[in-house]
């Protein structure tokens, strides 16, 4: 921080014209007079712009009143928000000290809840903060016991009930009980530290999802409310635009891929089977929720099955997004996927990943649980793009200065070795795991069995693996019924 006498007055639009700005290393301090919510008297508001290494931009802030001693900070997120929310459930069991110390970025549209407390910290208490576990559920306590004594003079029952609970919010932070922290952001800006990374944590879950409408317009992303009532005017029924048989090539098709240029994915995968046609309807984008188009076919993948492909472009903000889904029946086992990568050719190959698909590299002791990076269609190359830039991603903040030496290095060296994987100085395999049998990995022979380097084998699902997909509660009864009906008519 500078000296005070070095502080320059500045107004409001400068520090938004420098969050704005590419740049962000050497940003000044930024001085602002503003009113104090306590006294009402005029303090000092301090803004300064940093970017923390392998993470994000961040504005942090700080006010200070001359006249009452109100001081306050807070950490906000300048840059983008993110394409999907992220929920991290984190299940602290009791004796366990060290778990409290994990770092955690909470930002201003995150949702804290202890589900065995029935406890929950909306955004607008605790906003944007970096903080540790403990030090979110210490501040929490801090909270709910100031005024106590005016409490109990006003409403007596009340405030023995809030001294219940805070005995009880007390003995999770000391880890006395168990109890399960879950940090749900929809911008997708939160974070809590794996200190096992890069390999999975036991503790730790963390799942991706799509924002509702009402979530968008809790952002301010929402720029026509009413196209999140399924949009005035639209057309109810689906085009169909007849698309000529063809391929646009191999070579076209391998580019896209790899490139991940989603607007051209629906067309690549025609060198596969080319579809009869090819179905355009409209629907509604999903960053900026106003109407757009959406084109989808059918298609065959030899030595896989028959996916669904669907692809959409929005006009209004540029949103791009392409999804593929596995069509038929649910398969009744599950796939694992062994490829051995042992020369150039093997980082072409292409790759299906389904959300449910978990990636190992055994030679870097790496696992990624199912759901991590979603589904995708790739390459084998950007799979491990992905993976390293998923991985600066989620766990970038540990890479900064409050990390000690030896986990800096260890980090540094994991990065080379995941980045020497791609230059092939030695043979490495990549296994995909998927519960549902929905990802794939291209052979490069024309019969599969020739392809020694690639092996499938399936695996009976267990019962909680059926039980998370929602499987053991599935009723085909009435369906099968009317089946046999449809079959004797």
């Amino acid at each position: 921080m500078m000296d005070n006498g070095e502080d320059e007055q500045i107004d409001v639009r400068s520090v938004v014209e420098a969050v704005s700005a590419d740049h962000s290393f050497g940003a000044p301090l930024y001085v602002v007079e503003s009113m104090c919510m306590r006294c009402h008297e005029n303090g000092t508001s301090r803004f300064l712009l940093t970017l923390i290494p392998h993470f994000r931009k961040v504005l942090i802030s700080a006010f200070e009143c001359p006249h009452c001693g109100e001081r306050n900070n807070e950490v906000q997120f300048a840059g983008k928000i993110q394409p999907q929310g992220c929920c991290y459930h984190l299940d602290v069991p009791a004796g366990d000290v060290k778990i409290f110390d994990r770092q955690v970025v909470k930002s201003e549209s995150a949702t804290i809840r202890i589900p065995e407390l029935d406890f929950e910290i909306p955004p607008e208490a605790q906003r944007g903060s970096l903080s540790t576990v403990e030090g979110i559920l210490a501040r929490a306590a801090d909270e709910l016991s100031a005024l106590q004594e005016e409490r109990k003079k006003v409403d007596p029952k009340t405030a023995e009930a809030i001294d219940q609970f805070l005995s009880k919010l007390r003995a999770c932070a000391k880890a006395e009980t168990p109890f399960t922290f879950i940090l749900d952001d929809p911008a997708g800006n939160s974070f809590i530290e794996n200190p096992h990374a890069p390999s999975s944590d036991p503790s730790l879950t963390i799942k991706f999802y799509d924002r509702t409408p009402e979530q968008q317009a809790t952002l301010g992303y929402l720029a026509d409310p009413s196209q999140s009532e399924g949009g005035l005017g639209a057309p109810s029924a689906a085009t169909t635009t007849s698309t000529p048989h063809g391929a646009i090539g191999a070579t076209g098709g391998h580019r896209a891929i790899a490139q991940s240029n989603n607007t051209d994915i629906s067309d690549n995968l025609f060198r596969y089977s080319a579809p009869e046609e090819v179905m355009t309807f409209p629907s509604t984008c999903g960053a900026c929720t106003k109407l757009c188009e959406t084109r989808m076919f059918v298609t065959k993948i030899p030595y896989f099955q028959e996916v669904i492909v669907m692809a959409s472009t929005c006009e209004d903000c540029g949103y791009r997004n392409s999804e593929l889904k596995p069509g038929g029946a649910i398969p009744e086992k599950g796939k694992k996927i062994t490829l051995s990568v042992k020369n150039v050719a093997d980082l072409s190959r292409d790759v299906i990943k389904s959300d449910t698909a978990g990636v190992k590299i055994p030679e870097l002791d790496l696992e990624l649980a199912g759901g991590t990076l979603g589904g995708m269609v790739t390459t084998v190359e950007g799979l491990v793009t992905q993976i390293r830039e998923s991985l600066a991603r989620v766990h970038g903040f540990t890479f900064g200065d409050s990390l000690d030496e030896s986990k800096k290095n260890k980090w540094k060296e994991f990065g080379s070795r995941l980045t020497k994987l791609l230059s092939l100085e030695q043979p490495w395999t990549l296994i995909l795991d998927d519960e549902l049998a929905n990802s794939f990995i291209s052979p490069v022979t024309d019969d599969i069995k020739d392809d020694h380097q690639l092996t499938y084998e399936e695996f009976e699902r267990s019962w909680e693996q059926n039980e998370e997909l929602g499987l053991n509660d599935i009723d085909t009864s009435s369906a099968d019924a009317c089946l046999w009906i449809y079959r004797d008519s």
